[in-house]
């Protein structure tokens, strides 16, 4: 039995629910993606990568890709692009199964149904266009809006698993930020952090440009209260969006007026840490890493061995 190989024990009638539950939320209605396939083709970056390591952790995804999302919301051009041209506000899940799945797939999928699934992306991007409130023009496919939205996604990925899964050198961060840039070009990003000191310039370029918005409220109202942890467990996000929050510049949580009422205490904390901990040690049989190791003839627990000494 695979989860038998899981670092993190626990009862099998529980990983099998957990494994169930897992592959149903990750498969969006109509959309299907097999990591599995084809058989012995590459993804765009190795397994042995940084960024194989820090997407496997579903809660560190969770709690990155909502950082990532109030970052985005922030600028009003990229905002009005989410907010008035998706259907986030009135059907959430589906939403975010598809946003998830093109994150996974970006890593962990087989390079050539990586290829046909962002050119898709593409084109529906070359189709979304609008004036923000303000008056100002926007495109999906501008290229500085396009190198932002990469960047927030690289930034909350990276510092929630660094913050509350295992810390992340300076080495592997600037490993991570130069994995992502052959996927960045094919989604038509050109000029996007490479290195730590890129991703500051690129933030110190955004500082003025980022607003506070009531957008940014209805979505963390929605990150809370939106059935996508299991019953018992959907207190935890609530939690998730509060640790989504504290790994944020604190200029930005300045800006944005997210101090009151958004941060964890002590035990909460305690709670995301142990979630992120477990969670990089569940090896789910369905899971798009192990799926994917699969496809590469590697073992299925490749991934959840121990991790190499920090660089």
């Amino acid at each position: 039995m695979l989860l038998a190989f899981s670092p993190l024990p626990m009862p099998e009638v529980l990983s099998r629910h957990l494994d169930a539950y897992a592959r149903r939320l990750s498969q969006p209605k109509g959309v299907e993606f097999d990591f599995s396939s084809p058989p012995g083709e590459p993804a765009l970056l190795p397994p042995d990568s940084v960024s194989w390591q820090v997407f496997k952790n579903p809660v560190t995804l969770f709690i990155g890709g909502i950082s990532a999302v109030i970052l985005e919301l922030a600028e009003p051009q990229v905002r009005d692009g989410v907010w008035q041209h998706t259907s986030f506000r009135t059907d959430a899940v589906p939403r975010l199964q598809r946003t998830a799945l093109a994150a996974m797939a970006t890593v962990y999928g087989a390079e050539s149904r990586v290829s046909r699934m962002i050119d898709g992306i593409n084109r529906r991007h070359a189709a979304v266009s609008g004036v923000t409130r303000e008056g100002h023009p926007y495109r999906a496919d501008d290229p500085l809006l396009l190198d932002w939205v990469h960047a927030t996604a690289c930034y909350g990925f990276m510092e929630a698993f660094s913050t509350y899964a295992r810390p992340l050198t300076e080495v592997e961060r600037n490993h991570m930020l130069a994995e992502g840039e052959a996927a960045a070009h094919l989604y038509g990003a050109g000029g996007v952090p490479t290195s730590l000191s890129d991703m500051n310039v690129l933030f110190e370029v955004m500082r003025h440009r980022l607003v506070k918005s009531d957008v940014v409220f209805e979505f963390l109202d929605i990150m809370r209260t939106v059935p996508l942890l299991p019953a018992p467990l959907r207190f935890m996000q609530g939690l998730f969006v509060k640790a989504a929050i504290e790994i944020l510049p604190p200029w930005v949580r300045d800006r944005l007026d997210l101090w009151t009422h958004w941060s964890l205490s002590p035990t909460q904390r305690r709670l995301v840490d142990l979630a992120a901990y477990g969670t990089d040690r569940l090896m789910l049989p369905s899971s798009a890493p192990v799926q994917a190791c699969k496809r590469l003839g590697l073992p299925a627990n490749y991934l959840y061995r121990k991790p190499p000494a920090a660089v």
